[in-house]
């Protein structure tokens, strides 16, 4: 959501009223233009899978709603580790990178989990995008989450993501991927040692805030120029560390929505930041 920042000064001025009243009326439509932007960024890629959508044609037309096929305001699974998700997860069976064998790999991979599984839930090929647990408009909730409990038109021909072989349809061998639920920099940052350094050199530095109660990592894009969290900012994702040094602390993990904001259109496949020249990989990465 937009944040509105008002010159306190401005408002302690007398005779000023007019000029607070078209402040505030210039920062509403703000918010209001923000909310749109942020729809219709949606509206406009491929995560449109309804039939307003770029698929629709393709694929199939079961609703004009849009957010449904990931999210549901009542009713969503509480074990998806981002909001009201309407799918379901299936933990099992994942090839992760550090199956590979390479002798490069100086990080501990955890379990396919946080937000990456639910990413997963479309793009590992198990089911079709529109097997929900939620009816798009029925305002229904139904109990138990096994196979999804609404079934469109793609499930009923057995419609994917896409075909096997293509990028979006990752399947659950994730060795030719990019590491997820990996430790950042070969791990070294934690609750008791916030700051780190990184294990491996080769990896620029973390930023680390503590919000709310919790404390988060990100690594700064020079995007916003700003040493805050922003969106265009590489966001790493806090789990509790299995193995390695800091087993069993609060630690900050590369997931799938590290580079890619599903929410957004304006660059390729989703990417946080414009990825010419490499810039997307030379955040993290100190070559």
């Amino acid at each position: 959501m937009a944040e509105l920042k008002i010159n306190r000064q401005i408002l302690s001025l007398p005779g000023r009223g007019l000029v607070v009243g078209a402040l505030l009326l210039v920062a509403a439509g703000a918010v209001f233009f923000a909310a749109d932007g942020a729809r219709a960024g949606i509206f406009n890629t491929k995560h449109n899978l309804g039939s307003t959508g770029l698929n629709a044609a393709s694929q199939f037309s079961g609703t004009r709603e849009i957010c449904v096929f990931c999210h549901t305001p009542h009713g969503g699974n509480e074990a998806a580790a981002v909001p009201l998700w309407n799918r379901t997860l299936d933990p099992n069976g994942f090839q992760t990178y550090d199956q590979m064998g390479t002798t490069t790999l100086d990080a501990h991979v955890e379990q396919i989990g946080s937000v990456s599984l639910a990413c997963l839930s479309c793009h590992d090929g198990t089911q079709a995008m529109d097997s929900l647990l939620n009816e798009p408009g029925s305002g229904r909730v139904f109990p138990g989450f096994s196979g999804g409990i609404w079934s469109g038109q793609a499930a009923s021909v057995g419609g994917r993501i896409g075909p096997p072989g293509v990028i979006t349809n990752l399947g659950k061998d994730l060795t030719n991927d990019h590491p997820v639920g990996i430790q950042y920099a070969g791990g070294g940052y934690s609750a008791s040692n916030p700051s780190g350094p990184g294990a491996d050199k080769d990896f620029n530095q973390a930023n680390t805030a503590v919000v709310g109660s919790e404390r988060v990592w990100w690594v700064n894009t020079p995007v916003e120029g700003s040493l805050a969290f922003e969106k265009t900012d590489m966001k790493l994702y806090t789990r509790i560390g299995t193995r390695g040094r800091y087993a069993g602390e609060p630690q900050p993990y590369v997931e799938c929505a590290s580079c890619h904001d599903p929410h957004v259109d304006y660059n390729p496949t989703f990417l946080r930041i414009d990825p010419k020249g490499s810039a997307v990989c030379l955040t993290c990465h100190a070559k």
